[in-house]
């Protein structure tokens, strides 16, 4: 098979910018897009399924299963097309990711489109309070178009390679003349940890250059329920020290 790709409706697209988000360091990226697909109401118009995708399958709210897939949505906003790009998985292995990215990179110069932004996080090890974030990019004249004060352009030294389809959609874009750039927000490198006050930081940047109209609400409610939770195993986990402490007597050296 390879690929698959599901058409589920024709559309009409000019000079289209594709942002990209998928699973991650923090979830970042993938949070941010399941943010703007559902704030702006995106139309899904094209699935991917692929067998250099997890060998798994996913349960649904109807209790059937799913093969996992990534799909592409479109909104007009303000006169331009967004494509978002987005999914449960990214490919399992080096290879997949490679022919991934070429065959996105195949129907995005179909489509004509002329910048790609993709999203991730950049793992800490720690929470951050106010999450920076960076940019960077496979030109110098990608990022011309993105001047704001309030991007960190000085990434060399903070982050090592950028992995998956995040780093490699970006690189691969540069023999197809295509402008590309990469957006990484702080967040805690925890496997389990979902990075929504660093997709949020993420959000509102995309929200002022794009003008969006984002409703963060939402996503205020979820990020203090998460850190509530947080803040809760924190105290049992000191707790259960404190026990153990009581009974046992512990050397350091």
């Amino acid at each position: 098979m390879s690929f698959e790709i599901k058409t589920l409706s024709k559309i009409s697209l000019k000079d289209p910018i594709l942002i990209e988000g998928l699973p991650g360091i923090g979830n970042v990226g993938k949070i941010s897009l399941d943010f703007l697909v559902d704030s702006l109401n995106a139309k899904p118009f094209l699935e991917i399924y692929s067998d250099y995708f997890p060998n798994s399958v996913f349960v649904n709210e109807k209790n059937l299963v799913d093969i996992p897939k990534i799909t592409l949505y479109n909104k007009r906003v303000k006169n331009r097309d967004f494509i978002f790009l987005t999914g449960d998985v990214q490919p399992v292995d080096e290879y997949g990711c490679y022919q991934f990215c070429h065959e996105v990179l195949n129907l995005f110069k179909k489509f004509k489109g002329s910048t790609i932004i993709t999203l991730g996080g950049i793992g800490l090890n720690k929470i951050p309070e106010n999450p920076k974030l960076y940019i960077t990019g496979n030109s110098m004249n990608a990022l011309k178009e993105f001047n704001e004060k309030n991007l960190n352009r000085k990434i060399f030294g903070t982050v090592g390679p950028i992995m998956g389809v995040t780093g490699l959609l970006v690189g691969l874009s540069t023999n197809r003349k295509i402008n590309a750039v990469c957006l990484l927000s702080q967040t805690f490198g925890h496997p389990s940890y979902l990075g929504i006050r660093g997709a949020k930081v993420m959000l509102k940047y995309l929200d002022d250059k794009y003008k969006f109209n984002l409703d963060f609400k939402d996503l205020n409610k979820e990020i203090k329920e998460i850190e509530s939770e947080l803040s809760l195993k924190m105290v049992e986990q000191h707790s259960n020290v404190a026990k153990e402490g009581a009974s046992e007597v512990s050397y350091i050296g």
